[in-house]
């Protein structure tokens, strides 16, 4: 390419981004929702997060094993929650959501007898 055609390209380049640029409009946005989103949002604030205790009765690497004791601890104790969670490398079964710590200890006294391993903890908040 010669010189006058790289100082064409190069003329024709910048008035296509100076007429681009110079197209480009302010503008407003409005967003319209509910009365009742922003009420929500207030009860969201004031509402104190609350802090639960669960019991851990398995850990392991076996997700076969895990699902076993999560179902034989159901049999066994029908009124608390069970979930399997998965924290590389172990699957473990949690149980209840208590709302204190001395709930969480009646209930360990009860679990402990058929899961000696079994302990009370806090879970992180995400």
């Amino acid at each position: 390419m010669n010189n006058l055609n790289l100082k064409n390209l190069y003329f024709l380049i910048l008035t296509t981004v100076s007429v681009s640029l110079s197209a480009q409009e302010e503008g407003t946005v409005t967003v319209n929702q509910p009365d009742a989103i922003n009420k929500l949002l207030e009860f969201k604030k004031d509402v104190k997060t609350v802090e639960t205790f669960k019991i851990q009765v398995y850990s392991g690497d076996s997700s076969f094993r895990a699902e076993k004791v999560k179902s034989e601890f159901r049999e066994k104790y029908s009124e608390w929650p069970t979930e399997m969670v998965f924290n590389t490398p172990n699957y473990k079964i949690w149980v209840g959501n208590f709302r204190d710590r001395l709930e969480a200890d009646r209930a360990l006294l009860r679990i402990k007898k058929n899961y000696m391993n079994a302990f009370i903890f806090q879970p992180k908040k995400d």
